[in-house]
């Protein structure tokens, strides 16, 4: 996830091969739909907000894209693929479970933190995006779900069921924050939620 925009294409002729042109103004829709839904929401966001955001014709957008939803879709997934890679590596190999578990969590809030667009997207627009956007984001939880049972090493189904509800708890308390633009509220959830695990792994439930 990127906040700041992909550089726009230089004017006149230029060296830039076609692959390289599609490339930039992709990532310039992209991220020109975040910031167009964050003020608007999806439904009240049209291609037409999009283009001029991302100052890319409507030729170009519909080479790139077969509609708005395609073009979510699309944002969806690259945030997606940017935020489990970095999780991934905030986690890492070394450390106790839930040392791992804390780095995790605190690289997850600070990157929605530091990308408001991306993160309402990703975290709220999606259930008016409709059923597509809605099973991605069920199917990125289900990966978190299996990444937070293999950093507490959880071995049975109820500790499976507990890390579901941890990721699920989650992604609802982050929702007020993200509404509001509250940073240190988004990050605050950190604390709750790394306390709750803590508590049920002295519970012997993780």
């Amino acid at each position: 996830m990127v906040s700041s925009p992909p550089r726009r294409l230089p004017r006149g002729r230029h060296a830039l091969a076609p692959e390289e042109v599609a490339r930039r103004q992709r990532e310039r829709l992209m991220l020109a739909m975040a910031q167009a839904m964050s003020d608007k929401g999806f439904a009240a966001t049209s291609v037409e907000d999009v283009l001029k955001r991302a100052a890319v014709s409507r030729q170009s957008f519909y080479r790139l894209f077969s509609s708005k939803l395609d073009c979510f879709l699309a944002a969806f997934d690259e945030a997606a693929r940017l935020l489990e890679e970095r999780l991934i590596a905030a986690v890492g190999k070394t450390g106790d479970p839930l040392e791992r578990f804390e780095r995790g969590i605190t690289a997850y809030l600070e990157m929605l933190a530091a990308e408001p667009a991306y993160s309402r997207l990703f975290l709220i627009e999606g259930y008016a995006a409709g059923p597509q956007a809605i099973e991605r984001r069920l199917a990125f939880q289900q990966r978190l779900t299996d990444l937070l049972a293999e950093v507490l090493d959880v071995r049975t189904e109820g500790g499976r069921f507990a890390c579901r509800a941890v990721v699920a708890a989650t992604a609802t308390l982050v929702t007020g924050p993200l509404l509001t633009g509250d940073a240190a509220a988004l990050r605050a959830v950190g604390e709750e939620i790394v306390a709750h695990v803590r508590r049920l792994r002295a519970g012997g439930v993780l």
